[in-house]
Parts: C-alpha cells; sequence; structure tokens
C-alpha cells in the first residue's frame, strides 16, 4: 500500500481548500472544480506512479499537468483569469524532478502557454495598456526565478541525499570490517590453544605409527599399510594445524623494499604445475602494471597470492581462464585475482571472509581468512565482485607508503 507523504497531505489540504473557494463563488464550473481536484490527485499520486525515477513517466505527468493548467487558465477568463499562478505546478515538479536543461523547457513551455492566451484577445474591442504588458512580462520572469530557484534547491537536496547514502554505505563496511576483525581476533585466539594441544598428541601418534611401521614383520602387509595410513591422516592433519596457527598467530608484517610483481610472478610459478594438472586446463593471463616498490611484508603478500590462485582454481574445475592483474590506484597498490568459475552467490559475499565459512567439500574455510588477515595487518582492503555463473574478481589494495 503507497505511503502517504507529509507532502502529499499539504497539496490535497491546499488545493482542496482551492475547491471549496470555487464552489463558493457565484459563477463556477463544475469542470473548473473537477479539475482542480484532478491536479491535486495527481501532484500527490506522482511520487507513487513512479514518475521520479523514469524520465518518460515524469515528462509525461508534468505535460499532463501543462495540459490541464492551460484549460482551466482557459475556462476562467484566459489571459485575465486568477488561476495564472496554477502554471507554477507543472513548473515546480519539472525543478524538482528534472536538471537544468529540463527545467528551463518546462518553464519556457509554461510561459508560452500562458503568453499564448493573447492571441484570442480582441484587440480591437480590448486595450493592453503598456503596464499590463509589463506585469505580464514580470509574471513570466517570476516564473523562471521561482524554476531557477526550485531546481537549485532541489539539485542541493540530492545531492546531499546521495552523499548521505554514500556516508551511510562507507559506515555499513566500516562496522563490517570491525566485526569482522573483532571476529578473526576471538577465533584466532581460539585456534592458537586448540592447534598447540592437537601438536603434541600428533607428534606421539606420528612417532609410535613410524616405530610400528619399522617393528612389523615383512609378512604382516595389513600392520604395514595402517602404520602408513596413520601416519599420512597425521601429516594431513599437522598441515591442518599449521594452517590454525598461520591464521592465529599474530604475524606482524616485516616490512621492506619489494616488488609486488615478483611476488605475484613467484607464486604463479609455485602454482604452475598445480595448474597443468588440474582436471580442467586453466589458462593464466597476466596483466602487471609498472609498480614502484614499495614496503611490504613480501612472504606474506605471496601467500596472499598464492591463496587467492588455488581459490581461483577451485572455483574453476572444468577449466577456465584465470586473469591477474596489477596496477597504482593513487596512493595504493591494486592486485586483482579474476576466474571465470562458477561465482559466489550474493547471499554468500559477506560471510566468505570468515573463518571456517567454505562451500568446498573438502574445505577448511581458513585460506580467505588468512588472506584478510595478512591484507589488514598491511593497512590494506580486500573485496569480492561476483556473479554467479559468470566468476568472481578478489581485489586487494596496498598502502605503497615509502616507495622507492
Amino acid at each position: 500500500m503507497p505511503r502517504i507523504r507529509p507532502v502529499d497531505t499539504v497539496w490535497l489540504f491546499f488545493l482542496g481548500a482551492l475547491a471549496a473557494l470555487i464552489v463558493t463563488k457565484p459563477e463556477h464550473s463544475f469542470y473548473e472544480w473537477l479539475v482542480v481536484i484532478a491536479l491535486g490527485l495527481l501532484q500527490a499520486t506522482e511520487t507513487h506512479l513512479g514518475t521520479r525515477s523514469d524520465a518518460v513517466a515524469a515528462s509525461l505527468s508534468v505535460g499532463v499537468k501543462l495540459i490541464v493548467c492551460y484549460w482551466l487558465v482557459w475556462e476562467t477568463g484566459g489571459i485575465e483569469s486568477s488561476y495564472y499562478l496554477i502554471f507554477l505546478l507543472p513548473i515546480l515538479s519539472a525543478a524538482s524532478i528534472f536538471g537544468l536543461g529540463g527545467t528551463l523547457l518546462t518553464t519556457a513551455g509554461s510561459s508560452g502557454l500562458y503568453l499564448s492566451l493573447l492571441w484570442f484577445v480582441d484587440l480591437e474591442t480590448y486595450y493592453v495598456p503598456p503596464e499590463a504588458k509589463q506585469e505580464l512580462t514580470v509574471r513570466a520572469l517570476f516564473f523562471l526565478l521561482t524554476a531557477i530557484l526550485v531546481n537549485r534547491l532541489a539539485t542541493e537536496n540530492r545531492r546531499n541525499t546521495e552523499s548521505l547514502a554514500e556516508a551511510n554505505r562507507e559506515l555499513r563496511r566500516a562496522q563490517a570490517e570491525v566485526q569482522r576483525s573483532e571476529r578473526l581476533a576471538a577465533l584466532g585466539q581460539l585456534s592458537a590453544g586448540l592447534a598447540h594441544e592437537m601438536r603434541n598428541p600428533l607428534g606421539v601418534i606420528s612417532a609410535s605409527a613410524e616405530i610400528l611401521g619399522k617393528h612389523v614383520s615383512q609378512e604382516n602387509e595389513i600392520a604395514r599399510e595402517v602404520a602408513e595410513l596413520i601416519r599420512g591422516e597425521v601429516g594431513r592433519t599437522d598441515s591442518l594445524v599449521t594452517r590454525f596457527l598461520d591464521f592465529a598467530r599474530p604475524s606482524p608484517p616485516r616490512r621492506e623494499l619489494n616488488d609486488l610483481n615478483e611476488v605475484v610472478e613467484r607464486g604463479l610459478s609455485h602454482l604452475s604445475e598445480t595448474f597443468k594438472d588440474s582436471a580442467g586446463q586453466v589458462e593464466v593471463k597476466r596483466n602487471l602494471g609498472d609498480l614502484p616498490k614499495f614496503l611490504f611484508d613480501a612472504t606474506l603478500v605471496e601467500s596472499t597470492v598464492v591463496n587467492l590462485l588455488l581459490n581461483a582454481q577451485e572455483s574453476m574445475p572444468q577449466g577456465g581462464v584465470l586473469k591477474v592483474t596489477t596496477a597504482r590506484n593513487g596512493s595504493m597498490a591494486r592486485l586483482e585475482v579474476t576466474d571465470s568459475g562458477e561465482g559466489i552467490p550474493e547471499d554468500q559475499l559477506e560471510s566468505i571472509f570468515n573463518p571456517f565459512y567454505t562451500t568446498k567439500p573438502s574445505g577448511v574455510g581458513l585460506g580467505l581468512a588468512i588472506v584478510s588477515k595478512f591484507v589488514d595487518s598491511h593497512g590494506g582492503k580486500i573485496s569480492v565482485v561476483s556473479t554467479a555463473g559468470e566468476g568472481s574478481t578478489f581485489r586487494v589494495l596496498l598502502p605503497m607508503g615509502s616507495v622507492s
């Protein structure tokens, strides 16, 4: 159900009062009263009809108002009608909806329609004195003055509204980043404690399995296979514990002058065989810009690159195109990893950097969380743009600070 705004009530009250005055006139036309009511309803409902966002609907609404206003002035005395100010209605609507060009065009149309009523004055019977001509000119100029003032106010209001909306979006993004950092800190402490507690029994299990494998007889093949299986699973679990620790430890960056493009190339070279051995062929495209050396931790950033590349590869199980881009973005270095994979549903975009959140059957949900933590430790930002079924682009911004 459309919401009635306070300004709609004001419009209806004003034009309703005008209609009531018409009824009290000794000589009035039913059509005169009907037109005033119709203008009030049109003015009050045009926002709910989408005229503010649809240029065609807005133009149609203003055009209808011009026609109705002209008909009202024509029926109530023509050039001498007391309703000549009703032409301000389409002018105000245009000034609040359109830009300066549309406002001036509507004002010219209103003034032209009003002054065109002079053609129907019998100049042989009626004499138009110079002061009357001056009055008509003043009225037309006041139409123009009103249009410019209202358009300026409407433009400022739109600009302020857009600025406020952008500020709200930035605030929501900042709140989301703060909440994510708080979650990372809490889960990091939990992960660190859990990982340290797991390391000791894993070491005992691994050593026991190794001793078992050495001391069982050659004929006991099953025991040897079980021992090897235990050692393999312990190794996999230890690797997972290492990832827990990577996520949990503070890892303060060791900033040194490094070349981001060289770090990206190292990350790509580490995974070149992985890309070749994947089920689907991954085509890697590079677009590395001209960047100066700047201070950052090459180890952490290389780990960030590798994690993003692996994430991109896993999103393309049937193969695809992986594009790596670096460029300068003001005082920031921009790194983008784009894949042509499955994409990320919109309702999951806010969660993918949360630890232990994953959509992969074999994933643990730490890769992107670790990436986010490494980027945050540099004072940078990470974001993602994705379309389900088309692919994703992960963007990392790193402050360059001191460069050479």
